[in-house]
């Protein structure tokens, strides 16, 4: 925290940098700063010169478009290669199809594992039963433990070296460290973020844009707070020279949280009449299902889809960089904004994504990749998340996307666990934004039923219709259930009127269900 600490010089230095007045505010309130310093950092600094302003973002535009061909050329000859935090290089996410052996005594080699985000790590046994494999196997890995926030380095199944954790990315930010079991993928002892423009020394990437780290700083030496995070794992710059002698590129980590909730509530049951022909409604944290009809089925789920499109979106393209509309990306929707050659930052595309499910965005968003690429991105989060049985052929679910309701729980489980802005977006309640407001004027959010009644909240979810899907929808709500509001995921496909039905489920479950406390 710099309670009490003069903050004109960051602010200074941010503004200098081309950094928008919405954003450094943002930016230094994840880092800890007092509302009341900031408030009157600005207070006492000139209003900048927009034009000037104007003029040097646009020169910084230029030379990061130039930055950015260079980086596509690269990309081009090394494409499963990594790319920078914030630049627009990608890779290949670390999912393996090789899955933890059963214990079986010492062997010299390394357990196989299963790489990837994973959810069932907030689970305490589920953890000890990863590690446990691995320090039999004699193995080489790091455990990054965000509950008691320490890190630890094995060599050999015995610990090297063991370090507290300073920072880790905000519950429920953007920015938010993933729980899973993941591989160093680089090492560097000075990385550079280009877009949080600081230097990150001792870096070691172990998933897309997330980094265990020493101490950030500006290019001018002025260190960040120690207590912000972008996501990344913070040690001590000490510490974190430590621990990158002792790791190597393709060393396990082992990211691990417990669960926020550690639920005894446990329910009494009757069946409801809707005209889904598959569907599920669960509680959201501990996993019970109260209600459920053809949960296994594999059928279309329309643009639903559209949510998975939004996280690969977030985890492998800077929000911040500019896209331009191309012709081949106009296909149909049912509120077309988009025109060929327009340009639209990422982020603003999101909001057309999520809230007004414009095919259009989900196409342009894809071609920031290449479309193909982008698609087997969102195949390999399926994977990595747990949906075995969910597929995806494109980005906007208006072909063959199958999935089944189980699946797509699993999924509203991990975004409401993990990624829960996507939520905020869907029900248009995202709130300080560190990329600020969208571009759009007058949305629909379509997600949004208007005969949901008062006493439920909508949390956030997506709606979908194809003539093949049907009306589907996948959503969670804050529904009072005997007196104890609980997060219900409900997941109807097939339906000729997935609203009614959403609604007949919620209030199935409030009317049938009381708290057995």
């Amino acid at each position: 925290m710099h309670s009490g600490e003069d903050s004109r010089p960051i602010v200074e230095q941010l503004r200098a940098e081309g950094m928008d007045d919405t954003v450094i505010r943002a930016r230094m309130e994840l880092e800890g700063w007092d509302e009341a310093d900031i408030k009157a950092a600005f207070q006492a600094l000139p209003t900048p010169d927009h034009h000037a302003a104007k003029t040097s973002t646009h020169h910084h535009r230029r030379t990061r478009r130039r930055r950015h061909t260079v980086t596509a050329a690269i990309a081009a000859i090394a494409f499963f290669g990594v790319g920078m935090f914030g630049g627009f290089t990608f890779h290949t996410p670390p999912v393996y199809s090789i899955s933890l052996p059963p214990l079986s005594g010492a062997t010299s080699t390394v357990p196989e594992l299963t790489y990837g985000a994973l959810p069932a790590l907030v689970d305490p046994e589920y953890y000890a039963d990863v590690k446990n494999a691995l320090i039999v196997g004699r193995a080489d890995f790091i455990t990054a433990d965000l509950t008691h926030m320490q890190l630890d380095v094995y060599q050999a199944g015995l610990v090297a070296h063991t370090a507290p954790i300073i920072a880790k990315g905000k519950v429920g930010s953007w920015w938010e460290t993933p729980v899973g079991i993941y591989k160093i993928e680089t090492k560097e002892k000075d990385h550079y973020s280009t877009f949080s423009k600081v230097h990150m020394p001792w870096s070691m990437q172990f998933q897309g844009n997330f980094f265990i780290h020493g101490l950030p700083y500006y290019s001018d030496g002025t260190p960040v707070s120690s207590s912000y995070s972008g996501g990344c794992i913070r040690l001590s710059t000490e510490d974190t020279e430590e621990v990158f002698h002792l790791a190597y590129v393709g060393m396990p980590v082992i990211v691990y949280k417990e669960s926020d909730e550690v639920s005894t509530f446990s329910y009494r049951f009757r069946t409801p009449r809707v005209a889904a022909t598959e569907y599920l409604v669960a509680d959201v944290n501990n996993g019970s299902v109260l209600a459920s009809k053809n949960a296994s089925s594999l059928v279309p789920i329309a643009s639903i889809t559209k949510l998975v499109t939004a996280l690969t979106a977030t985890e492998y393209i800077n929000l911040d960089r500019d896209v331009m509309v191309q012709s081949n990306a106009l296909v149909y929707t049912a509120n077309p904004r988009l025109r060929p050659g327009d340009h639209k930052r990422a982020y603003d595309l999101l909001y057309l994504l999520l809230q007004e499910s414009s095919n259009e965005a989900a196409e342009v968003i894809a071609s920031v990749m290449g479309r193909d690429e982008f698609v087997a991105f969102m195949n390999a989060k399926a994977r990595a998340i747990g949906l075995t049985r969910t597929t995806f052929a494109d980005p906007s679910g208006a072909k063959s996307d199958m999935s089944t309701p189980e699946d797509l729980f699993t999924l509203l489980r991990y975004v409401h666990a993990n990624r829960r802005f996507v939520f905020g977006i869907t029900a248009g309640t995202l709130k300080d934004s560190a990329y600020g407001n969208h571009s759009f004027a007058n949305i629909s959010n379509y997600n949004i039923i208007k005969s949901l009644p008062a006493s439920y909240t909508f949390v956030g979810g997506k709606v979908g219709q194809t003539n093949e899907a049907g009306e589907t929808y996948a959503g969670v709500f804050s529904v009072p259930i005997g007196g104890v509001r609980r997060d219900i995921a409900v997941v109807v496909l097939g339906s000729t009127d997935a609203s009614s039905d959403v609604v007949s489920l919620l209030k199935f479950v409030s009317s049938s269900y009381a708290a057995d406390q």
